[in-house]
């Protein structure tokens, strides 16, 4: 009788850490997919804002493609077209469009 249960108890429940590992596994698959390229985003997009000078060419967040006329520590001035100018928020530089080049799917 004894020996029936000491066999039963044996097998009967995994480790207590086991239970936690598709948890830990789930987070650091979501850190890998989603939150690191995130983060590398976000910091690409600080370095740009910060960059941002006088006479570079701009795309906002709302689509608008202009020059930089001139920059403030907050805001920035841009030249939409002749005699056409807007103060933006510097945040919302969307991208900075290389000399030469053309903004996206143009």
């Amino acid at each position: 009788m004894l020996d029936i249960l000491a066999a039963a108890g044996a097998g009967a429940a995994p480790p207590g850490w086991l239970n936690w590992l598709p948890i830990v596994g789930m987070v650091v698959i979501f850190w890998f997919l989603i939150i690191r390229p995130q983060m590398k985003r976000q910091k690409e997009h600080q370095e740009k804002v910060a960059g941002l000078k006088k006479g570079d060419q701009v795309v906002t967040q709302g689509g608008l493609v202009g020059k930089i006329a001139k920059v403030e520590d907050d805001y920035v001035h841009i030249d939409l077209a002749q005699g056409v100018r807007v103060k933006a928020v510097r945040h919302t530089i969307g991208d900075v469009i290389p000399p030469g080049g053309s903004a996206a799917n143009d």
